[in-house]
Order: structure tokens, then sequence, then C-alpha cells
């Protein structure tokens, strides 16, 4: 007979445990009837009742993961992290090639403008067949 109370009360951990990761790890537009918090409290203060209460009411009826033929869950896909999305690297990479082209040229401005000052003080007017054209 103890061992029947220990298995049922291993159970019954078990249950808690995962009730507790569910409703910890669902979002927050999924849980029905109460805040989070409560749900938290009331499987950690009644660990059976409020484990069972967790997954009878609280959960949306979707929120359940659906097996297809195959038996693979089948998940909602995540958006991609910025590093792993093709579309946001080719966008920084363009705006990089942007701002490069944008540096180059003020720097070319800024070579002309010096040549042409140091032209200015020899004495010499500024000549335009003497630059490269770019």
């Amino acid at each position: 007979m103890a061992r029947l109370y220990v298995l049922l009360f291993l159970v019954q951990i078990v249950l808690a445990v995962c009730a507790l990761i569910s409703c910890l790890s669902a979002e927050e537009g999924k849980i029905r009837a109460l805040p989070r918090i409560a749900w938290v409290l009331i499987i950690l203060f009644f660990p059976l009742v409020g484990s069972i209460a967790w997954f009878v009411a609280g959960r949306e009826p979707g929120a359940r993961a659906t097996r297809p033929a195959g038996g693979t869950v089948e998940r909602p896909r995540r958006p991609l992290a910025p590093d792993d999305d093709p579309e946001f690297l080719r966008s920084v990479q363009e705006r990089a090639q942007q701002q490069d082209q944008e540096l180059f040229r003020r720097w070319e401005e800024d070579l002309r403008r010096r040549e042409d000052d140091l032209r200015r003080r020899d004495g010499d007017p500024p000549r335009e067949g003497d630059r490269p054209e770019v």
C-alpha cells in the first residue's frame, strides 16, 4: 500500500511540473480564465487539482500540439533571427555599400578642395584638366 502512495505522489509531482512548464511557456494570448501568476500559484498550492484545472480550463483548446499521420509534431514557423534572415542581411549589406560610397564621395570632395586651396596659395589658378575624372 505504501508503494501505491509513493507512486501516486510521484505522478502528482510529475503532473504538477508538466503543468508549471506548460503554464510558464504558454503565450500570453493562449491563457484563459485567470492571469498567469494565478495559475502558477494554483498549481503550486494545489498540485493535483491545479494541474488538472490548468490542462482543462487554463489553456486555449488549440494550444495542444497536433500529430499528423506521420507522427511528427507540426509547430508554427517562428520568425528568423536577424542574423539568419537573408533579406535582413542583404539590406545591411546594401546600407553599408551606400555609406561607403557616400564616405568615398566626401573624401574626394575634401581632397579636391584641399588641392584647390594649395593651388590658390601658390598663385596658380585651379586647373580642371589636371584632375582625373571619376
